[in-house]
């Protein structure tokens, strides 16, 4: 049975981009609870034991067969390589949309779970609460709540309960207003054109990297909960969000690395999720994408303040969300390849708030969890563009991932870059550095 792919899905396809949800684990790993649990939950999600087919009708979603699904990867190793492997490896095209690897040190008593999934399939809230899901169910097996089962009988027919794509479940529109709204983004993208960091590209010859290769790295930012907690409070008192104090601080560093006196124009692009928007809402276990975006540009220059446009950045999100922008930015979406200004920005910032992390069984902690995106196609032809931050609180403390391409941004810029909206956020939190903040690559 296929599933056909929609306008919006059919874009991921060529993207080749992917959730990676991580956790490190201190204390006793049940792999065999652990496959058990990963097999329970690509079975409740046919998307995730699919493959993308493409015939005459588009790109569609049809079930792999029984021997083709994913099963729980395991081997032992060491845990930041193994990170950096499984960050750079990708999905088998025509295989299976998601992946999941247990790594283990020598010893057993620390773990690294990788949770893959294609964002054809997913977006960040429904990564999140999938990887929660599968660590309930690893939670009740090897507590004795739920019974360790084989998985479905062969010979009974998968009838796969497919999701319908978010595009099918906005409200109704008129045509001639989303032609009206296109007409407008278009105009707008063209009299605005954003300006873009250059790549900082290793030059031929440097150690251990080849001229024009590369490979995903991740720069880091972390904030412990009570750094977290000020930065909340201060965006509070300023009547703004966390989202628009990160921006901004994103935003003031990117301005400073183009150089020059004077404002540029500088783009801030910031997704909006769309599930609590619906009628009805659509739970965060839904996988599919239901996410759209929000481009504004800003003139930015070296002496702007901060706060000025953390509040500029927040009113205007605000009013996007107001109007019911993010309708008509999902139904234009279709037109993003032949326009590419249209979602072109200076900064990615994405928002997923505050969400929790797994729930485990005693004897076994979470010492760490992330969500970073990683793609395929990078374009070091380029020469230039946007910088994207991955911003989500887990269990109260922020953090902020920097995926980078190496061939594009090296790993010493990305950390010069790191800390310079660390210095951003600190002063936002009207702090000095009286108490130790992490902000580790890897």
């Amino acid at each position: 049975m296929h599933r056909p792919l929609c306008p919006v899905e059919t874009l991921y396809v060529g993207q080749r981009s992917r959730a990676v949800l991580s956790c490190t684990l201190r204390g006793h790993v049940d792999v065999e609870a652990l496959a058990a649990a990963f097999q329970t939950v690509t079975q409740a999600h046919p998307t995730l034991r699919s493959r993308i087919v493409t015939d005459g009708a588009g790109p569609a979603l049809v079930l792999l067969d029984e021997t083709a699904r994913p099963r729980l990867e395991t081997r032992t190793g060491d845990l930041e390589e193994a990170y950096a492997t499984e960050l750079n490896r990708p999905l088998t095209v025509g295989g299976p949309l998601s992946r999941a690897t247990l790594v283990s040190a020598p010893g057993g008593e620390e773990h690294l779970f990788v949770l893959l999934v294609d964002h054809t399939v997913t977006d960040g809230h429904s990564g999140i609460a999938l990887h929660n899901a599968l660590w309930d169910h690893y939670r009740a097996l090897v507590t004795g709540e739920r019974p360790r089962t084989e998985g479905p009988d062969p010979d009974l027919p998968d009838t796969p309960d497919w999701p319908e794509p978010v595009s099918a479940l906005l409200p109704p529109a008129d045509e001639a207003d989303t032609a009206a709204y296109l007409d407008a983004r278009t105009a707008h993208a063209k009299d605005h054109p954003v300006d873009l960091v250059r790549y900082d590209v290793t030059p031929a010859g440097a150690p251990g990297e080849a001229a024009g290769e590369g490979h995903i790295e991740v720069c880091r930012l972390t904030l412990d909960a009570d750094r977290t907690a000020r930065l909340r409070e201060r965006a509070r008192r300023a009547g703004v969000s966390v989202h628009a104090l990160v921006a901004a601080a994103l935003l003031a560093t990117a301005r400073r690395q183009l150089g020059g006196e004077g404002p540029r124009t500088l783009g801030c692009l910031s997704p909006v999720d769309l599930r609590s928007r619906l009628t009805p809402p659509l739970e965060a276990s839904v996988m599919v994408p239901a996410v759209t975006t929000h481009l504004q540009t800003l003139e930015v220059s070296e002496t702007s303040d901060p706060l000025d446009l953390a509040r500029t950045v927040h009113a205007r999100l605000t009013d996007f969300i107001a109007g019911g922008g993010h309708f008509h930015e999902m139904r234009i979406t279709p037109e993003i390849p032949r326009n590419p200004a249209l979602q072109l920005a200076t900064v990615i910032v994405t928002n997923m708030g505050v969400v929790p992390g797994p729930r485990l069984p005693d004897g076994l902690d979470a010492v760490d969890v992330r969500l970073v995106p990683g793609r395929e196609n990078y374009f070091p032809q380029a020469g230039r563009s946007p910088l994207m931050a991955c911003v989500v609180s887990f269990e109260g403390r922020l953090s902020i991932e920097f995926p980078h391409y190496t061939a594009c941004f090296t790993p010493s810029f990305m950390r010069a870059f790191r800390d310079e909206v660390l210095d951003g956020l600190l002063a936002f939190a009207s702090e000095a550095h009286p108490e130790p903040v992490t902000a580790d690559a890897g």
